[in-house]
């Protein structure tokens, strides 16, 4: 049985898709963007977005006056178009193709955003990793802000399976360095007339 080559599943589908033809598309990410305006932090902060792709987070991140973004995905191609929608304005924010499951900060972030990356880590091994990231990455008292298909969402995305979560479970993830702020749910409409249940939670670096 051949190895499942992660990076090249999701540069084919960034290479062949555009960006409203994925489930994950959301012209403005509501919830993402209620839990960052809550965690009040200064438009100086230290932003980091995992599994960013070309989503539109970091537009209204940048629309909001952020001056500190970074932004992590496994796609080059996904990066690539979401400098091109950018323009000028992509050099205002940092950009690193890797993958969740092993990444390094470079750096401590004052907010840790993820939406739908954390959910695709299966292995045990790849979940401590992740884990062990955030533990390096969030500066102490610093914001951990998590989204992944909940207990009543999919099994699969892009036709890979995922790791279903609810409000308990992610806490249990996370619960040794980083006490829970609030947890949601909320139901994403796809734009192919579907929704796909999330739970989003943020955590407080201890």
């Amino acid at each position: 049985m051949t190895e499942f080559d992660r990076k090249k599943h999701w540069e084919n589908i960034y290479e062949t898709k555009n960006l409203d033809e994925v489930s994950w598309y959301q012209p403005t990410p509501s919830t993402s963007l209620d839990f960052i305006k809550e965690s009040n932090i200064p438009f100086t902060s230290k932003i980091i977005d995992i599994g960013g792709g070309d989503s539109y987070l970091v537009d209204h991140l940048l629309n909001l006056g952020y001056t500190d973004i970074t932004v992590v995905d496994i796609s080059a191609k996904a990066i690539e178009k979401a400098k091109s929608r950018l323009a000028d304005r992509a050099n205002m924010v940092k950009w690193i193709v890797a993958d969740a499951a092993n990444f390094n900060p470079p750096e401590q972030y004052d907010l840790w955003h993820d939406r739908a990356a954390f959910h695709f880590l299966t292995e045990k091994k790849e979940i401590e990793n992740y884990i062990h990231s955030t533990t390096q990455g969030v500066k102490n008292n610093g914001t951990l802000i998590i989204g992944t298909f909940s207990k009543d969402g999919p099994l699969k995305c892009s036709g890979i399976e995922i790791k279903q979560y609810s409000e308990a479970s992610m806490t249990a993830c996370f619960s040794a360095n980083f006490d829970q702020i609030k947890c949601v749910t909320y139901n994403h409409p796809t734009p192919f007339d579907t929704t796909q249940n999330f739970v989003f939670c943020s955590f407080k670096k201890k």
